[in-house]
């Protein structure tokens, strides 16, 4: 008979990295595995009179979403000393804060036989090659054929529910056409670690990507915040937002564009994409964030890249149960090599 899991110790104060003021404000949350129920409780070990409970749990629970927390205290399944909290509650110290998760729902999207490329698997977490021009999950326009049904199909339903119905099993997303390495949790307390690692900046993530243009310094560091654009609410900018850091460094200079090792320090929507635009140097075949410059290179060379040059080439990570460090690896596709190949400057 196999043995139960070992519960899992959730570092939650460690969340607190992404905003200043956060660390150390409770002192552990234990997980039991495994699902459909999660019971937690947080011990508060220090006041924080400027914060609501709502905000709190968002930062030091970061698997979950503002809208699952939200439904968590409309629904009386979070308690503070035993009474169901409002929303506004400021978190004093010596508090215990008891969360009850309801039975994960059946997933929305169905299972479908689509092959995938797995670079790691084990009963806790799932790391594969995720191929250009496959959507994440199920969303307006794209009800299936996604990943989340490939993932249903392999994996017969053993997914995280913490994601909710469209999206199970999801710690980190990828762009539709961006190819590379993606992480996805088996149950709901290696999702919750996971996402903890994600939103503390401890998951180190490498890109690599062809650029439009010559960039001017070998190496490089982009602070700029990101938010939504102002007009198309679909795409993303540069101006008041989230504090948004990427670093980068040339690997080869070619024909009218640049190949780059990119790390994404914060993890924004479209943050490279919109990173590179901001600098005048937009990623090859990004259409969205890069016509203009894309036209350009298409005149001077002939290149025209079948989809946005951005290949999530190296994750690394701590295992949720053993503490092991995991280091995930995707080889270019095939489609990057060729514009890779067409632009090069010895050609």
């Amino acid at each position: 008979m196999k043995r139960p899991p070992e519960p899992l110790t959730l570092p939650v104060s460690s969340a607190g990295k992404e905003r200043p003021g956060r660390a150390g404000l409770c002192r552990a949350v234990t997980l039991a595995d495994p699902p459909p129920c999660l019971p937690a409780q947080i011990t508060i070990a220090r006041s924080a009179p400027l914060e609501r409970l709502d905000a709190f749990l968002r930062a030091n629970l970061p698997g979950t979403s503002r809208g699952a927390i939200q439904r968590l205290l409309s629904q009386g399944r979070i308690l503070v000393n035993g009474r169901a909290a409002k929303p506004s509650h400021h978190p004093r110290v010596g508090e215990v804060i008891t969360l009850s998760w309801p039975r994960a729902a059946p997933p929305a999207a169905g299972p479908e036989d689509i092959p995938l490329e797995i670079l790691y698997e084990d009963d806790d977490l799932l790391a594969l090659n995720k191929p250009p021009g496959i959507v994440v999950h199920p969303a307006a326009g794209h009800p299936a054929r996604t990943l989340v049904n490939a993932l249903l199909h392999h994996c017969a339903g053993r997914l995280s529910g913490i994601g909710g119905v469209a999206r199970p099993g999801i710690v980190h997303r990828l762009d539709k056409e961006t190819s590379g390495c993606l992480v996805v949790a088996k149950n709901d307390a290696a999702h919750l670690h996971l996402s903890a690692q994600f939103a503390a900046r401890q998951a180190q993530k490498t890109y690599e990507a062809l650029v439009c243009g010559r960039l001017p310094a070998a190496t490089g560091v982009i602070d700029a915040p990101i938010s939504r654009h102002r007009v198309d609410r679909k795409r993303m900018a540069v101006g008041a937002g989230r504090p948004a850091l990427t670093t980068f460094r040339v690997l080869e200079r070619l024909r009218g564009a640049t190949r780059v090792e990119i790390q994404p320090r914060t993890g924004r929507t479209h943050q490279i994409r919109v990173h590179f635009q901001h600098l005048g140097h937009p990623v090859v075949g990004d259409l969205v964030y890069g016509r203009r410059h894309n036209a350009r290179l298409r005149e001077a060379t002939g290149c025209v890249a079948p989809r946005q040059m951005l290949h999530a080439r190296k994750l690394v990570l701590t295992h949720p149960r053993t503490g092991q460090v995991l280091v995930f690896e995707a080889p270019l596709p095939q489609d990057f090599l060729h514009t890779l190949r067409f632009l090069d400057l010895e050609k």
